[in-house]
């Protein structure tokens, strides 16, 4: 049998949700220390043009944010600030304000393409996606190697996660999305999650993205959350904590396959 080649981990990742309240912010920040702890150079941009929040998450005031950048007052490496404690980089979005949400497209084009230049300096670039389908997340969402979908149990989310499917199968066919189910009540209902979801994607887009991972419902995330704290440094023992390590072991794993890293092919007898 002829062996497949292996193929590099991804450079630039987004995080998407078509429904708010999901965790996906959480989770960005989380996979962004997890990645960094073990080494990797990371830069977490806060993509949600107009409702950013990542630094409101982690209790920074940063002198410049994506504003800077878009104005053309400063690089994306000048912008970037440091999470000492994370070991990680953040450009921040400009909370509050909606006037990046309508950027112009040629504008948002320099930006991916800064985004990319970034991602050729680090090890990879985390992309936090606005939760909706408005069309710079649409584009961020396509311009990115890998697309991380968050979902939850909730038949909502579960409708919204499909149409970011949906629509990122339109903008890019040959396009690796995968799934995270946030919030699960173990890790056998978060398979359930994903098969359901799975099984709507197989049957009206012929696709069958994979299962990234589950990340178990814990009590302690909202406690992080609360005092504006990291995860894997308040509750480091945590079954979140270790869930979103081994989505990051994952995310980096080396020597994979070309045919390994691409979705299930459809067939009748895949399992759901």
């Amino acid at each position: 049998m002829t062996s497949q080649p292996a193929i590099p981990a991804p450079r630039l990742v987004a995080i998407a949700s078509g429904k708010g309240g999901v965790g996906k912010t959480w989770f960005a920040i989380t996979l962004a220390h997890a990645l960094a702890r073990a080494g990797r150079r990371v830069l977490l941009f806060d993509g949600d043009l107009g409702l950013a929040n990542v630094d409101i998450q982690l209790g920074l005031t940063p002198s410049r944010d994506l504003g800077s950048v878009v104005a053309g007052r400063a690089s994306i490496a000048e912008a970037a600030l440091r999470h000492p404690e994370g070991g990680f980089d953040i450009l921040a979005g400009r909370s509050g304000s909606g006037t990046l949400s309508t950027l112009d497209p040629a504008v948002l084009e320099h930006i991916l393409a800064a985004l990319r230049q970034e991602a050729g300096r680090r090890d990879i670039v985390l992309l936090d996606l606005g939760a909706g389908l408005d069309r710079a997340t649409r584009r961020m969402a396509a311009a990115a190697d890998r697309l991380l979908v968050m979902a939850t149990e909730e038949p909502t989310s579960l409708t919204d996660a499909y149409a970011v499917l949906k629509l990122y199968a339109t903008d890019r066919a040959a396009g690796d999305a995968r799934v995270v189910v946030n919030q699960a009540g173990s890790r056998l209902a978060g398979e359930r999650t994903h098969a359901t979801l799975r099984r709507a994607c197989a049957t009206f887009l012929g696709q069958t993205p994979p299962l990234a991972g589950v990340i178990r419902r814990d009590d302690r995330v909202r406690d992080a959350i609360r005092r504006q704290t990291l995860l894997l440094t308040r509750h480091p023992a945590s079954a979140a904590a270790g869930d979103v390590e081994a989505v990051a072991r994952t995310l980096w794993a080396h020597g994979r396959t070309s045919q390994d890293d691409q979705s299930t092919p459809l067939s009748p007898a895949s399992p759901a």
